[in-house]
């Protein structure tokens, strides 16, 4: 392949889901791996990877480098359609002069890998590409490819009203937790999950290492109609705070029950993944490893946010308990959870995007870590919500009705924090015994501690946020 690679260079590098933005870098190179099959004349529809090397950080540090998978179309003739996604023009060795453009944005290049993906068995291998199906849907071949627009790590791609596809950017060799998790929760019939229908694998021997094997994309069930559970609880805030003589528990909108279901669901998904997944018990070592990383965020977090000094005598107590625990079990978990990654459906509450938290390493989003986790992010959410309602609600002019709005977020907060964390214990048949209620302090406090430094560094104006959960009782 010859594409320039000044062209592909600035393409990627103001791409929505390049992740280096900010970082010294070049491109070290693209190869291609695999082209879809039974393309029209004209269009010769390829994935490509692209290495993406960054210059050290230190003196002492080696190079990194990530891969970033390009899904391209390339054409005979210039597509004024798609002129919005043209990469560039240049003459290629397999293709001879072409117009480039990100297939995404080509429904004719989706209907391809559609195709693809609803193919036999026997058919679906093409070179290094390896289209997988789950048996039990039938796809829809007509419908019409639409592309997300407001995602920003990954791209995602509806097929009318029946599928959606996420083409992961950044990838690396091994089991992406996405995948591996909608597996396993399909086969087992949970009614939590978006059902997955298929996935892509790149396998590729000159990966290196043990493993040689990039997952490329995954298909599944599209929720056309649910309702974002972030949104969700927004409105529900908005809905308090126009009521001024009512409480949480007394206004339409209150979202209690929600909560509460929410909770349920957790749980539920929870006891699948230890049913399915390894679950292990962590000795004193190992609590103590967890605790000291905590400690080290705290460490680091105070460089970055001084106001988390008058705080920090309460979180290291808090992380002192953590690091007296005899053993902790541990198994999969979501790893990033919060309201943002929660649909509402007729049907009930689906949970979404389990690839953890994007800027940690595979190998770390794959570890097996404590439910307390997933528990506390939740929490966190809960709390969350109010807080930005009340920040960014506008109309407030006098301290007064600040001071009011900061009570009602806080007791909106409490109310839904309480029944979500008490439905997700009792459908464990759970009590919040001490080295429950140990674990679940740690991960909340180190979750806020996370929560400071985000917010100084992206969001000043929301740093009062986890500020204000250090100063009440959480």
């Amino acid at each position: 392949m010859s594409a320039p690679t000044e062209v592909l260079t600035q393409w990627i590098g103001e791409a929505r889901w390049f992740g280096g933005k900010g970082r010294e870098w070049t491109l070290a190179g693209v190869r291609r791996v695999g082209e879809l099959p039974d393309a029209p004349p004209g269009v010769r529809v390829v994935v490509e990877l692209a290495e993406v090397a960054y210059a050290p950080s230190g003196e002492d540090q080696a190079a990194e480098s990530e891969l970033y998978q390009l899904p391209l179309a390339y054409y005979a003739e210039p597509q004024e359609r798609l002129a919005h996604a043209l990469v560039g023009e240049w003459d290629d060795e397999d293709f001879g002069h072409a117009f480039v453009y990100d297939a995404v944005h080509d429904r004719e290049s989706m209907a391809l890998w559609l195709r693809a993906f609803a193919a036999p068995p026997t058919s679906t291998a093409r070179g290094l590409l390896h289209f997988h199906r789950l048996p039990g849907h039938e796809l829809d071949l007509e419908a019409h490819s639409t592309l997300f627009s407001g995602e920003q790590s990954n791209s995602s791609v509806a097929f009318g009203e029946d599928a959606l596809m996420k083409v992961f950017r950044k990838v690396t060799p091994g089991v992406n937790p996405d995948i591996a998790i909608h597996q396993v929760l399909t086969e087992a019939e949970s009614t939590h999950v978006a059902s997955l229908y298929g996935w892509l694998d790149l396998v590729d021997d000159e990966l290196g290492g043990t493993d040689s094997t990039i997952q490329l994309a995954m298909l599944q069930q599209f929720l056309r109609t649910a309702s974002d559970g972030w949104d969700l609880a927004l409105a529900s805030v908005r809905n308090l705070f126009a009521e001024a003589d009512l409480h949480a528990d007394e206004v339409g909108g209150d979202f209690a029950g929600e909560a509460a279901r929410l909770g349920v669901a957790l749980a539920e998904v929870h006891a699948d993944l230890a049913a399915h997944f390894p679950v292990e018990r962590r000795d004193a070592a190992a609590v103590a490893g967890l605790a000291s990383a905590m400690e080290q965020r705290l460490s680091e977090a105070l460089e970055v946010v001084p106001d988390l000094a008058a705080h920090e005598a309460r979180l290291r107590e808090t992380y002192a308990r953590l690091r007296a625990l005899d053993a902790i079990e541990v198994q999969q978990v979501h790893g990033d959870l919060h309201l943002g990654q929660t649909l509402r459906t007729s049907k009930g509450w689906k949970i979404v995007d389990f690839e953890g938290e994007p800027a940690k390493p595979l190998a770390e989003r794959l570890r097996p870590d404590s439910v307390w986790r997933d528990v506390a992010g939740m929490i966190r959410s809960f709390d969350y919500a109010p807080r930005v309602v009340a920040l960014t609600g506008g109309g407030v002019d006098s301290g007064g009705e600040a001071e009011q709005r900061a009570y009602r977020a806080g007791e909106w907060s409490a109310r839904n924090r309480a029944a979500f964390l008490d439905a997700y214990t009792t459908q464990r048949g759970w009590d919040l015994d001490r080295t429950a209620a140990t674990l679940l302090d740690a991960y909340v406090a180190d979750k806020v501690v996370y929560e400071a430094v985000y917010e100084a560094r992206n969001r000043p104006g929301w740093l009062s946020i986890p500020l204000a959960a250090l100063k009440g009782t959480q």
